[in-house]
């Protein structure tokens, strides 16, 4: 049904485009609806429309062919847009390719198919990233093991990587709520599924299934992470075919020597770091900097790199915002040791007086990734059992975008990055 409608519009848009253009401002004072103005786009892209980001130039806004469509949409939505004239829009393209503006106006040509790594159970609320798509009516797959295993992934574009524990030790929980009914249940249902994909432990399914993900991203494919699921991938990789396990989690000891086994070089973004043994620390590695930081929340903030708009397009894609200086926001991950990064890896946002990253971004292969540090960027110290982020009431956030421009990105027609 969904098809049938796209392509009634696009019969629509075809017949009703107009010398004009929806102009889509995001500044922080122009913008009402900052999450939605994603989503309005990606709705463009669907229907057939050409629509340009203006990198750097009123906080990233968008050019859209005109016609009564998207403004229906924007009304809708309760996006801020004004309709201009191809004359104006002509002079804004101008005044952005100027050699002395730090701006580009990069063209947009698809939507890319999403899919979402998510167990099926889970709720929307359990994940920034599912919240974010379904508040901006962006559409997406959910996907999970057996999908991937099957090899899925080739249908879609983008990845997301929902707060994922892929080494298989139930995301360390273990210490704080292993006799609790949600662990003991998910954990039966991740042997259950394990065995029915043919493994006998679950580290093995996730083994393989990270596999998968890491040839997706090989052969072309965008992910992104979040949270555990950024480092945890990273650990799991490096850690192919050794047991790094403790028996409550796979049913035997793990490897006395098995940090000395760890292949940094199978990493896609992180080196050099230590695994947590004790199975009762609610911690992977000293890839995260959750306990070492000692930031009072009203100062804890990350601030965003600028990188050429011109030259660096992707990095500027990816840090596209209303303000520089974004909120801090804690998760299992929080953020990353700066001396665990690869030195080939973009940090893209930090905190420079706690030397952590936040927020980073790498090609592997013919593909790139994204990780994003912490949870929720509105909640700042999300819980177990803790209720649902409203994005209503969060609609112009600049940690959100942050998402919303790893979604857009991969619709842009790129220029060849300077190397």
């Amino acid at each position: 049904m969904r098809n049938l409608i796209i392509i009634l519009l696009f019969l629509f848009v075809s017949s009703s485009i107009s010398a004009s253009f929806i102009y889509v401002p995001m500044n922080d004072d122009n913008q009402t609806n900052h999450l939605k103005a994603y989503g309005i786009v990606y709705y463009s892209l669907e229907v057939g429309l050409k629509a340009k980001w203006l990198l750097n130039y009123d906080g990233g806004a968008f050019l859209i062919e005109n016609n009564k469509v998207i403004e229906n949409e924007c009304n809708i939505r309760g996006v801020s847009y004004q309709v201009i004239s191809d004359a104006k829009a002509q002079l804004i393209l101008e005044d952005i390719s100027s050699p002395s503006k730090n701006q580009e106006a990069v063209s947009l040509e698809k939507a890319p198919k999403i899919a979402v790594y998510s167990p099926k159970d889970k709720m929307p609320w359990d994940d920034a990233v599912t919240m974010v798509l379904t508040y901006a009516e962006i559409p997406f797959d959910v996907v999970y093991d057996e999908e991937v295993l099957n090899d899925k992934l080739i249908l879609y574009e983008w990845l997301h990587l929902h707060h994922e524990d892929f080494t298989g030790q139930y995301g360390r929980f273990y210490g704080a709520f292993r006799t609790t009914p949600w662990y003991v249940n998910g954990k039966l249902r991740a042997e259950k599924s394990a065995k029915k994909l043919g493994f006998n432990k679950v580290s093995k399914l996730k083994l393989a299934v990270s596999k998968k993900i890491r040839n997706f991203v090989i052969g072309g494919g965008f992910m992104f992470a979040m949270c555990s699921a950024t480092d945890s991938f990273d650990i799991a990789i490096s850690a192919d075919d050794v047991d790094i396990a403790e028996s409550m989690f796979d049913g035997d000891p793990s490897e006395s020597d098995y940090q000395s086994k760890i292949n940094f070089n199978k990493t896609f973004a992180f080196k050099d770091f230590n695994l947590i043994r004790n199975p009762t620390t609610y911690e992977f590695s000293s890839i995260d900097m959750t306990t070492k930081r000692f930031i009072p929340k009203t100062s804890d903030y990350f601030s965003l790199i600028e990188f050429s708009a011109k030259w660096d397009q992707v990095p500027t894609m990816l840090t596209q915002n209303h303000t520089q200086l974004v909120k801090g926001f804690m998760g299992q991950t929080t953020s990353f040791d700066r001396s665990t990064i690869k030195s080939n890896i973009l940090v893209l946002g930090e905190n420079r007086t706690n030397r952590e990253a936040k927020y980073i971004h790498g090609t592997r292969g013919k593909g790139m990734f994204t990780f994003y540090g912490g949870h929720d960027p509105e909640d700042y110290t999300h819980r177990v059992g803790d209720p649902k982020t409203e994005l209503e009431l969060h609609k112009t956030s600049p940690g959100y975008r942050l998402i919303l421009n790893n979604v857009l990105f991969p619709a842009a027609k790129k220029k060849k990055e300077k190397t």
